[in-house]
């Protein structure tokens, strides 16, 4: 705790230089809130950042390709309010944590991709690595509840991930990063657009041993999107995205084992790996007659096949899932008795299936087990903005969904089924907010809502045998919470950007993991409750900073564990950025991260010890030339400076047994360079 106080305090002290330093430069910098930024996940159309009641952050593909990222989770980690944890360094499977829900952090945020939920209908994360992330447009993150327009797991927030589509002549982009542990990526893109016709087209491959003895991954994607304008109010435009994932698994280590070499893999688990395919395709349709609103629907299909070996305990097993989603909606922007107003209706239909095959050894020689589950779910929503005055905006909003979770495994030995059985749960979301614009660019908003989250199949149904014979356990409750939050956006000066949220969620029946009995279960009452600080400053076109700060207190409210914290929640995190611009078109970038300590994995009644804070330091010197018509820019740094050694991911070990820790990489060095034509 004290070490974060210093670092914090050290935050403190350099934005408030930069912040008095600004004030003699701010007439000579263009105020960058001058430029509209837009988003189209908070109310699912088009709107400026300033009127959503909520946290918002927007990354564009050309901040993206300036910070030399590799993946997704390279964009997202260090922004406010997020925590990654990762068991290897891989990012296919690095879980991301909003607003302090630690262990299944992942499965209350909603990761969409142009709209269409990429969540698995399994408790697993997304694969990050599934969109090329040279085909990403722009990243939106909305924080904060948003069960109402997205139902299922966006009670924390949602992270949207827009594609290209093209635009104007046409234009290709190569790439090709390389860095320590045998990192390569290489990347093509290729996009424009004609009279009627949008395209974009991408291929990406990445390789990296990794920073532990079997830890190798490899990953190669490609994607295109094709629009076309039928007639000026009519648009059809459809997208395909294929990705093949290899990863090997080194496993958890004990203290001593970290002490020993931190970079082996688990004892006994030497062969541990998995191989992931996915394919996503979306056929999209936009009407738009005029003073008659937006009509739009969104037909998606995804398919993931996912091979598992883990022949430590003898588990050998194959997923096959499938998702089909359709997704029709209403707009109309209009005038009602005189204020402006924006009316949102629409459906979410959702047909999920997953079949696993158990066998008896890799070779997939003779299969043991086999389990068919769906999972149907249909809701209806309704949300509307009324603008009482010129700047005061009432929202409210209103979802109900119904969702059918049934299935049987059958024992091929015997040719018994361990289970036959269905589940259904009726989710129910509501949500109020007031928006208040200040002057030309700011914001005060406050926002309730009720959310829920229904459990992912492997929650509800017990089918791999961890919990000593497989079962469908219908005592399972969907979670069901209040969420409340404050905030504000403020430029108190041409130059600086301030963001502040208090936010509070209350949870019942929030499902996680228990080590003991091995299996999930509903726990007691919890509480979320934080801070969120951000800021931006540019006093001057040679140097801008930027920084957030996350404060969290969250902790169990009622049962045997009450008032204790609630296990893998930093207290603390806190993120700082400066860039300076030489001489040549050079750019030198530093960035300072620390995460606070905190409870591991399956501690609930707080009895071990706290896995360590860390800081992690990175620089890299960008060549970033001014004149558009320049083809070529570079990169070169290092990421963890200090050689930090430090961990994102722990858990207390059962029965007696010692607490195991997921070593992350030590210092490391990337560089990069991109050719346009």
């Amino acid at each position: 705790m004290k070490k974060a106080v210093r670092v914090l305090a050290g935050v403190v002290v350099l934005c408030t230089v930069i912040f008095c330093t600004g004030v003699s430069f701010a007439q000579e910098v263009k105020n960058p809130a001058e430029l509209e930024e837009v988003v189209v996940t908070a109310t699912g159309k088009a709107e400026e950042v300033r009127k959503i009641p909520a946290h918002v952050t927007v990354i564009t593909a050309k901040e993206i390709a300036e910070a030399g990222a590799v993946s997704i989770v390279d964009v997202l980690d260090g922004l406010a309010g997020i925590n990654f944890r990762t068991f290897s360094a891989n990012p296919s499977q690095a879980q991301l944590d909003l607003r302090g829900f630690g262990e299944n952090g992942f499965g209350r945020t909603l990761v969409l991709l142009d709209g269409r939920k990429l969540n698995r209908p399994d408790m697993a994360s997304v694969n990050w690595l599934q969109i090329p992330i040279s085909n990403v447009e722009r990243i939106e993150i909305v924080r904060g509840a948003s069960s109402v327009l997205y139902g299922d797991c966006a009670l924390a927030g949602v992270v949207n991930i827009i594609t290209k589509a093209g635009s104007g002549k046409p234009k290709a982009e190569a790439s090709i990063i390389a860095g320590s542990y045998g990192l390569h990526d290489e990347r093509v893109s290729v996009s424009g657009s004609g009279e009627r016709v949008t395209y974009a087209l991408n291929g990406e491959n990445q390789e990296s041993s990794g920073y532990r003895e079997q830890s190798d991954f490899s990953s190669r994607g490609a994607g295109f999107d094709v629009g076309y304008d039928v007639t000026d109010t009519l648009n059809v435009s459809a997208g395909v995205s294929f990705n093949h994932t290899d990863f090997e698994m080194p496993g958890c280590l004990t203290e001593e084992e970290m002490e020993e070499d931190r970079r082996q893999y688990q004892p006994g688990h030497s062969d541990d790996d998995s191989s992931n395919e996915y394919l996503n395709a979306d056929l999209k349709i936009e009407y738009m007659p005029s003073d008659l609103g937006i009509f739009s629907a969104n037909l998606a299909y995804g398919n993931k096949k996912i091979e598992t070996n883990t022949p430590a305990w003898f588990s050998y097993n194959n997923l096959d899932i499938d998702t089909i989603g359709l997704t029709p909606r209403y707009e109309l922007e209009s005038s009602l008795l005189g204020h402006a107003n924006k009316l949102t209706i629409g459906t979410d239909y959702y047909h999920e299936t997953l079949d696993k095959e158990k066998y008896d050894s890799r070779g997939r020689d003779s299969m043991t087990f086999v389990a068919d589950l769906t999972r149907n779910s249909i809701g209806w929503y309704i949300r509307d903005e009324f603008s009482l005055t010129e700047n005061l905006i009432l929202g409210a909003g209103y979802r109900m969904e119904r969702v059918t979770i049934e299935g049987d495994e059958t024992d091929l030995s015997t040719d018994e089924k361990a289970f036959d059985s269905k589940k259904v749960h009726a989710g129910e979301a509501y949500e109020t907010s007031l928006t208040y614009l200040l002057g030309k660019q700011g914001k005060v908003f406050a926002r309730y809502a009720k959310v829920f989250r229904i459990p992912f199949l492997d929650e509800q149904v017990s089918y791999y045998g961890y919990a000593g014979s497989d079962a469908f356990y219908n005592d399972i409750e969907k979670e069901t919470g209040k969420s409340m939050e404050i905030g504000t956006r403020l430029y108190p000066l041409a130059c600086l950007d301030v963001g502040l949220t208090l936010f509070r969620v209350d949870m019942e029946d929030e499902i996680a993991y228990n080590g003991v009995t091995w299996q999930n279960e509903n726990m007691d009452e919890t509480r979320h409750e934080g801070v969120e600080l951000s800021f931006s400053c540019r006093p001057d076109r040679w140097i801008s900073v930027s920084g957030n700060c996350t404060y969290q207190n969250t902790s169990f409210t009622e049962g045997a564990d009450k008032d204790k914290e609630i296990p893998l929640v930093p207290e603390t995190m806190a993120n700082l950025k400066m860039d300076l611009s030489l001489p040549f078109d050079l750019v030198l970038s530093s960035t300072m991260q620390y995460v606070g300590t905190c409870y591991l994995g399956n501690d609930r009644d707080n009895s071990s010890d706290q896995m360590d804070d860390y800081t992690l330091f990175d620089a890299f010197l960008y060549y970033r030339p001014v004149p558009e018509n320049c083809r070529i820019s570079a990169f070169f740094g290092v990421e963890n400076l200090t050689d930090e050694q430090y961990s994102t991911i722990g858990y207390e070990g059962s029965w007696g047994g010692s607490d195991t820790y997921y070593p992350s990489p030590g210092i490391t060095v990337k560089g990069g360079i991109s050719v346009r034509f």
